[in-house]
């Protein structure tokens, strides 16, 4: 930049440089050599001027104009509304930093394959002024796929999902995807979505997603969950998330071997529900955090549409994070607590139960370290294998859980380097843990028996060791657990589990 430095002085004083006495005298000299000619250098003058002015005080500057370059599909609006605050910044310092951003920004919206932005004087008419040059160069390969493993925060499980995206049709940062997901709880969907960063003058990303889903519960709980419906992200923040979604649920039972509460709840339904998320994340890593906290809040509400299948529930989930190094072996402490509860809502809602996947289900083969927003699971207990239980039709050796209303969840794990060097070069680490949770069922007028001294007699707790292996794609623990609470028709068990999370 040339205008900002035109009134700094021109011969500012030299200062002695600190370098370490050489021991090759022939460098020495072509260092001194190289220190002459900086000396020489008018603009290498201005320079070392300029920074010096940004170490003491502000340097006011004004930005005349934003020239992008390179977008040969992409729109200019598109790019513009990514660097708003570069023509907001009104000094050197937060030019620099609005600059940074603005890279950032754009590089996120995954259709450039580079950004660059670089800083230009302004007219010589306009003195104090500069121009902002952002080229991007456009992705020579739209399409792109995946292959990856994942954490499902819905089914509380992991999942691998395969996608197919397709990006930039027509200029607006578009990202169009296909996208195909099995669980290890035998869940299956098939989707389509569409993302745009800018709609309608919206300061935020819009996003629509139509799903068709299938989960098969029937050796938990005697169902199969049928889905077909259209999700539209609304809002999408680093903090905030509020998405609403429609769809048209179906609940079978082709063993015909349910239980009653099971029964109860057979068929179709609608699901109109508005769900907002609040999540604060300040872990040094979710797969191995070593400090910082994280903080989720999830509300929902059900029932949004005027038809009488209409699930009407209320829901809010929130979960509390918190890391804390020791200083040697970079042992690690991370606890953690969560808890949930759903009621339903609307005319004699006291005496109607709550619907089922709309419940609470503890257990699964998933660390509760990585899952983030509401009650996870627990070490030692198989998926949804915690908590209220029938009897199924064929008679009581065979049983279906049917969830709670109310689940709380509480972990402590202790991570430490192991001794051997090639180990922690790979990031494998040992572990201890403990674990404990409970769920409590509030409807048909329940919540008049629940009482804390119950809760706490009826917790689940479990304890273990193990070692956990990282990848780029998920975590991977080899784990010893020994349950030492458990109450009747749980299912859960003292020995060696693998688990994986991501």
């Amino acid at each position: 930049m040339a205008n900002p430095t035109e009134n700094l002085d021109p011969n500012p004083p030299t200062r002695e440089p600190e370098d370490e006495v050489e021991e090759d005298e022939e460098e020495e000299e072509e260092g001194e050599g190289e220190d002459d000619d900086a000396v020489s250098n008018p603009q290498s003058l201005k320079t070392e001027s300029l920074f010096r002015r940004m170490r003491s005080a502000p340097v006011p500057v004004r930005v005349h104009d934003v020239i992008v370059k390179g977008n040969t599909k992409t729109k200019d609006h598109i790019i513009e509304a990514e660097v708003d605050a570069v023509r907001e910044a009104s000094t050197l310092q937060e030019l620099l930093e609005a600059s940074r951003v603005a890279n950032s920004n754009l590089r996120a919206l995954d259709v450039f394959d580079s950004v660059n932005v670089t800083l230009d004087s302004g007219p010589p008419e306009l003195p104090g002024t500069t121009n902002v040059i952002i080229k991007v160069v456009e992705s020579k390969s739209p399409l792109t796929g995946q292959v990856g493993a994942y954490t499902r925060a819905e089914a509380k499980s992991s999942s691998v999902e395969a996608s197919l995206k397709y990006k930039n049709i027509f200029g607006y940062g578009d990202i169009w995807d296909g996208s195909v997901i099995y669980g290890c709880d035998n869940s299956a969907e098939v989707g389509m979505g569409m993302y745009l960063p800018r709609f309608k003058g919206l300061p935020t990303p819009f996003s629509s997603r139509l799903y068709l889903s299938t989960q098969d519960w029937l050796k938990f709980s005697s169902y199969k969950e049928r889905s077909l419906g259209l999700s539209l992200g609304l809002l999408s923040s680093k903090y905030h998330e509020l998405v609403y979604t429609v769809g048209w649920r179906n609940l079978i039972d082709p063993s015909r071997s349910a239980s009653k509460s099971i029964r109860r709840q057979l068929g179709h339904s609608l699901l109109s529900a508005l769900k907002y998320t609040f999540k604060y994340d300040q872990r040094d890593s979710y797969l191995r955090p070593t400090s910082g906290y994280a903080f989720s809040s999830t509300s929902q509400i059900g029932g949004l549409a005027p038809d009488s299948r209409s699930l009407r529930f209320l829901k809010q989930e929130i979960d509390l994070r918190c890391a804390f190094p020791f200083g040697f072996y970079n042992a690690a402490l991370n606890l953690g607590v969560s808890g949930g509860v759903t009621f339903p809502w609307g005319s004699g809602y006291q005496n109607r139960p709550s619907s089922v996947p709309e419940r609470f289900f503890l257990g699964g083969n998933s660390s509760p370290v990585c899952s983030l927003g509401g009650p996870s699971a627990l070490w030692g207990f198989k998926t949804r294998g915690v908590g209220h239980n029938e009897p199924k039709r064929k008679g009581d050796d065979e049983r279906d859980f049917i969830g709670g209303d109310a689940a709380v969840t509480a972990f402590a794990d202790l991570s430490f380097d192991l001794p051997v060097r090639w180990l922690r070069e790979r990031g494998v680490h040992g572990h201890v843990f403990a674990c404990a949770g409970n769920m409590a069922k509030l409807t048909e007028n329940e919540f008049r028996n629940v009482t804390a001294p119950k809760l706490l007699e009826t917790f689940r707790t479990s304890v273990g060791t193990g070692i956990v292996l990282p990848t780029s794609l998920f975590r991977m623990e080899i784990n010893y657990c020994h349950i030492l609470k458990k109450q009747e028709h749980d299912k859960a068990k003292s020995g060696f589990f693998l688990t994986f999370s991501a």
